[in-house]
């Protein structure tokens, strides 16, 4: 793998996003979809819909993060503006039928936190010679 910082940080959030996943569905009980769920690591509530949803995600970073800087750099300018949304959303939507996920105040801050990393990472990082401006 080469050392581009996109690489790198698709392949940590995908290998962390992942673990969350897995490890979510031994605290998430008998909760699929719905307000409720179970705490992981005693502070992030997760049901079986929220936790499919990680294992999703972090395979999609971890992929992309093994594949090509290009698709690392896209997949986590994409990922962070889903987190974006979902981190903003999450705080209206919760204590509603529509927190289907079972979010709570510490989810959503960890999605922004991780929007504003691998938005960091997607837009700033790995600019190609291409698209980089000429010095003046």
């Amino acid at each position: 793998m080469s050392q581009s910082p996109n690489r790198l940080v698709a392949t940590i959030f995908g290998a962390v996003y992942l673990l969350v996943g897995v490890l979510g569905l031994f605290v998430a009980g008998g909760n699929f979809i719905g307000q409720e769920g179970g705490l992981l690591l005693g502070i992030f509530q997760v049901n079986h819909l929220h936790n499919i949803a990680h294992l999703l995600i972090g395979a999609a970073l971890l992929t992309a993060g093994l594949r090509s800087t290009p698709a690392a750099k896209g997949t986590n300018t994409t990922v962070g503006a889903v987190y974006l949304l979902l981190g903003i959303v999450g705080f209206f939507i919760a204590g509603t039928a529509a927190n289907i996920l079972a979010l709570n105040t510490a989810d959503h801050i960890l999605h922004l936190a991780s929007a504003i990393v691998l938005l960091g990472a997607g837009l700033a990082l790995d600019k190609s010679s291409a698209t980089a401006r000429p010095a003046v």
